[in-house]
């Protein structure tokens, strides 16, 4: 068995405490136990699981695991400490808005011989999987996803990082992409921002991504594919899938924590979240220059 933390108690916090509790049966999941929770505020024991601090969380041999539910702008922080202390770390994306302090944790990560997974839920969608199996074995010729959703707290980071679920489909489904032009419109006042950016496939096909965001403006994601044999202008609907997201994320972090994960399929992991967090920075830059 290893004994987790969960760093972090807002609603992907219960979920992971919720799910760690009762994992699904026979999966590596139940090789995972809750040891404690970690908050800023002062709280009463959750679904049966009590508070430790960091301190405690990071000293003590029976705490294997951290799992980092926090706001954006603390991931980097949590997940260098708990690497730093020898544990392994599964962190909700975007795991740091610095592409400079990714490649030093997983260079820490390989060092100490331990996991550092960044949750990616969106890939494990029925969406993603049904989008994916139609765009398979099509030639791209050109292309838009255009994000809508309300207003977010402080916290979450520039678009390109908070949106960067988005980002990550667009390079599952497309392959290598490079940046060409990048622009964002922000309205301090009414919370509105949105955020163009303009991409370029490996052969030269244009990709426009946007992240618009507003209160009270739908959660959307909206596509406009051409393709040499036909036009996607709509996710195809998909039924909904039997095991939950944050459920088949832990699977897959727990397949790695008992070696059940391919070294090559680990490698692409890898160096997809490294070029999309890249990609996000350079992005950011363009818009701010």
């Amino acid at each position: 068995m290893l004994g987790a933390v969960v760093v972090g108690i807002g609603t992907a916090g219960q979920v992971r405490i919720r799910d760690i509790s009762a994992p699904l049966l026979g999966s590596p999941a139940e090789k995972l136990n809750v040891k404690g929770f970690i908050s800023r505020r002062s709280l009463d024991p959750q679904q049966g699981v009590s508070q430790i601090s960091v301190d405690e969380a990071v000293s003590r041999e029976d705490i294997q695991v951290a799992f980092i539910c926090t706001e954006n702008v603390s991931h980097e922080d949590n997940t260098r400490t708990f690497l730093q202390a020898g544990k392994h770390v599964c962190v909700e994306y975007p795991m740091t808005m610095n592409y400079k302090a990714a490649v030093e944790f997983w260079d820490l990560a390989q060092k100490k011989g331990l996991i550092l997974h960044e949750e990616h839920i969106e890939l494990l969608t029925e969406d993603y999987k049904v989008l994916k199996r139609e765009v398979e074995g099509k030639t791209l010729l050109e292309g838009t996803l255009h994000f809508t959703g309300g207003a977010l707290k402080p916290g979450f980071g520039f678009p390109t990082f908070s949106g960067i679920a988005r980002l990550t489909w667009l390079i599952e489904l497309f392959g290598e992409l490079s940046v060409t032009a990048a622009t964002v419109e922000e309205d301090l006042g009414s919370n509105y921002s949105k955020m163009t950016a303009k991409l370029l496939t490996s052969d030269n096909r244009p990709l426009t991504w946007i992240e618009e965001r507003s209160p009270g403006l739908p959660r959307a994601k909206n596509i406009n594919f051409h393709f040499d044999s036909c036009t996607l202008t709509q996710i195809p609907p998909a039924p909904r899938g039997n095991i939950g997201l944050f459920m088949q994320d832990l699977i897959h972090f727990s397949s790695k924590l008992a070696g059940h994960v391919s070294a090559e399929e680990l490698q692409r992991e890898k160096l997809r979240i490294l070029r999309c967090l890249h990609l996000a920075e350079e992005i950011q830059n363009l818009c701010q220059s």
